[in-house]
C-alpha cells in the first residue's frame, strides 16, 4: 500500500525520496481498512490522523439539527481527508467522514511526532505545501461558484472536473455537496441528457 504513495509523494515533488525518508514513511503511516459506510471519523472525536485514500471513496459531511445531511468534500483514492482544524487544534470534530466503498487508507498520526518527522522529509514538504495551495484555490473557486452560479452551471462544472464522482456517489449526496436539492439535481440530469 505505501508504495502507491511513495509514487503520490514523487509524483508531485522535484525533491528527491532518500532511502531514510522512504524507510520513516513506511514506519510512521498505518494502513486501515474500513468497508462500506464506516466512519473514520465520527462528529464529536478529535481527529488523530491525515488519511491518504489508496482506494475507494469517502464523504464529510455534518448534520444539522433537523437531520439533514450537508456534503462539504467528496474524495477519491490520491486524495487525502481529514478534519485538519480538529487535527491541528486537537479539538472535537464538527464532522462525520465516511467512506461511501470499501476503502483503504494509510493514515499518518499526530500522535508519536510522527506527522512533524514526515512533514520534515523535503519531498513530502513540498508535496504538501502544493496540495494546501491547489485546496486553498478549489475551496476559493467552489465558494465563489455557490454564491455566483446558478445549480446547473454547478453541476456542469462538477461533471467536466470530477466526472467519477457522478458514477461514484448517489444522486443525494452529489446533490447536497452541490448545495442543491435532490428534486433540482434530477432536472439538471434530464435537461442535460437531452442535450
Amino acid at each position: 500500500m505505501v508504495s502507491s504513495l511513495i509514487h503520490y509523494i514523487q509524483a508531485r515533488s522535484s525533491s528527491p525520496l532518500s532511502e531514510k525518508d522512504i524507510s520513516l514513511i513506511n514506519e510512521a503511516f498505518i494502513p486501515k481498512k474500513l468497508r462500506k459506510r464506516q466512519l473514520l471519523l465520527q462528529k464529536g472525536e478529535v481527529c488523530k490522523y491525515i488519511a491518504f485514500i489508496v482506494k475507494g471513496a469517502t464523504r464529510q459531511y455534518t448534520v444539522d439539527d433537523e437531520g439533514n445531511e450537508r456534503v462539504l468534500n467528496l474524495c477519491i483514492e490520491g486524495w487525502w481527508t481529514s478534519d485538519r482544524e480538529s487535527f491541528h487544534k486537537e479539538a472535537p470534530s464538527i464532522y462525520n467522514i465516511e467512506t461511501w466503498e470499501e476503502t483503504e487508507f494509510l493514515l499518518l498520526p499526530k500522535a508519536n511526532g510522527y506527522y512533524e518527522q514526515v512533514n520534515s522529509i523535503p519531498a513530502f514538504n513540498e508535496m504538501r505545501i502544493k496540495l494546501d495551495d491547489n485546496q486553498h484555490m478549489a475551496a476559493q473557486k467552489r465558494l465563489y461558484a455557490s454564491k455566483n452560479h446558478p445549480a446547473h452551471v454547478r453541476y456542469d462544472e462538477l461533471a467536466r472536473l470530477y466526472p467519477e464522482f457522478l458514477q461514484r456517489f448517489p444522486q443525494h449526496i452529489i446533490a447536497s455537496y452541490l448545495g442543491i436539492t435532490k428534486e433540482t439535481l434530477s432536472r439538471i440530469r434530464h435537461q442535460t441528457a437531452k442535450k
